[in-house]
């Protein structure tokens, strides 16, 4: 049965402990204005440089904070608030602002990594014992203007499942959004309603080769924290009718070279699909189909939780969808 124990949130947070602050090797989103622009992960990104790229970092960090909070007697526990009080440092996360205000750096980590950091400091802020939440505020307030100007602009959701993906990074800024900014929590609203809430019958062809997001239950997952609840269940039922994709087509998937990085997005999508499952079944409450969705998530997460602490193309970043999961109501 998929829950979060003790063992398992150390094992957790003993993989991330070990890659946050491992630079290399490393992946940059970074856009070179001149040579002078031709600078090291650490030099660029002082507190999100680790995790082989900025936004896996951020999300480690996010899951490292959450087990912290949750199981505050670990051992990881104390690594963590140690470390976190030398990576997420004032000087540290100013110069990550200063890098996101750059005019070459509007669409870095557009929108996967925007998402991510209010996700991080939604939760930083949770631990007022510290000051990671106030020292991340500033950037999380250009993120979230960012995403003002950006769904103002942005005529079509984008669906792929992969870091492009509007509705994943949308619904990890809606808790967010929620406690911080109440008219970006309208402007997601209604933006997702405008987009996704007339869709007809999904009949998409996934999982594509590199993804780790589900196209339909991203844009499910977001609507069902949109939408009043008779509404999405009406919604849910015309988009994935009973006997249609859900049943006969969302089955685990494998992957076949798990130190390919692309391939190893495949492990992501059973994991994002168990959070999406999980948290879906939860809104439609009762019936077969609701405990046939928790079956079913419960078999994709049993498909890929090995891999959270496999190659590191999976470690790197996986344990926080493990995370994602396991916390879905």
């Amino acid at each position: 049965m998929m829950e979060l124990t003790s063992a398992l949130a150390s094992r957790f947070a003993r993989t991330a402990l070990g890659h946050v602050t491992r630079e290399y090797p490393n992946k940059l989103d970074h856009v070179l204005d001149s040579d002078a622009d031709a600078r090291t992960p650490r030099e660029l990104h002082p507190a999100f440089y680790g995790s082989f790229d900025w936004h896996s970092c951020v999300h480690s960090w996010w899951m490292l904070l959450t087990l912290r909070r949750l199981f505050p007697e670990a051992r990881e526990a104390d690594e963590t608030a140690s470390l976190a009080g030398e990576v997420l440092s004032e000087a540290n996360l100013a110069q990550e602002l200063a890098y996101a205000r750059r005019p070459s750096s509007t669409g870095f980590e557009r929108p996967y990594g925007w998402g991510w950091l209010l996700y991080l400091h939604h939760e930083a802020a949770l631990h007022e014992d510290e000051a990671w939440g106030e020292r991340l505020e500033p950037l999380a307030l250009l993120f979230a203007a960012g995403f003002r100007d950006y769904l103002g602009k942005l005529s079509y959701p984008i669906t792929v499942g992969t870091h492009f993906n509007t509705a994943f990074a949308l619904t990890l800024t809606l808790d967010w959004a929620d406690r911080f900014d109440v008219e970006l929590r309208r402007d997601i609203d209604a933006w997702a309603k405008r987009q996704f809430a007339d869709l007809p019958e999904y009949r998409g062809w996934e999982p594509g080769g590199d993804e780790f997001l589900s196209p339909v239950l991203s844009v499910a997952l977001l609507m069902s924290k949109v939408l009043p609840e008779g509404d999405f269940v009406r919604w849910f039922e015309r988009v994935l009718p009973e006997g249609g994709w859900l049943e006969t087509s969302c089955r685990p998937v494998s992957v076949s070279d798990a130190s390919d990085g692309k391939m190893a997005h495949l492990d992501g999508v059973n994991l994002s699909r168990a959070w999406a499952l999980r948290t879906v079944a939860g809104q439609l409450r009762d019936g077969w189909r609701c405990d046939a969705m928790r079956a079913l998530a419960e078999r994709h997460f049993a498909a890929s939780i090995e891999a959270v602490d496999g190659h590191y193309m999976s470690s790197h970043w996986l344990a926080s969808f493990a995370t994602l999961a396991l916390l879905a109501d």
